[in-house]
């Protein structure tokens, strides 16, 4: 039998998944705001922002959810050193691109409230969710994710 190696990630690597993990906890209580968004929060919107509310399809708040929960799963995955993190931001970051991917071309929100507001954060979250994965793949090809 083969000696088994242990590679030890750098510290880097655990500093960057528990940023990660603080991500994840901001997404998913963002996911849980918006599915839980009562009356009064509704009526402090405007008009428009009622009704791209109300237009957002039953899907939606699936794949919301999974683009929040598989990326703060797969953060404590990266945190336990389980390669199955690799998969979870994965569905993750295919999830980002599906919600966002419907947003712009299926709704006026960019023509209603311009790209440079609409834009820039949808960016940063799809970076972030490509980050999580490179990171993930980089700990499975170096031995640090078992």
């Amino acid at each position: 039998m083969a000696p088994t190696f242990v590679r030890t990630p750098p510290p880097w690597f655990r500093i960057v998944a528990i940023l990660f993990l603080l991500w994840g906890v901001a997404g998913v209580f963002a996911f849980y705001s918006q599915v839980t968004l009562g009356p009064a929060a509704l009526a402090a919107m405007g008009e428009a922002d009622r009704r791209f509310h109300a237009s957002l399809p039953h899907w939606f708040a699936w794949v919301y959810g999974i683009a929040t929960w598989s990326g703060l799963f797969g953060s404590i995955a990266l945190l336990l050193g389980r390669r199955w993190a690799g998969g979870l931001f994965a569905a993750s970051l295919l999830a980002v691109a599906i919600q966002f991917g419907w947003v712009f071309a299926a709704t006026d929100l960019v023509a209603r409230k311009g790209a440079a507001a609409t834009v820039p954060f949808p960016l940063v979250i799809f970076a972030i969710a490509l980050w999580q994965l490179a990171v993930a793949r980089q700990g499975i090809a170096r031995g640090w994710l078992r």
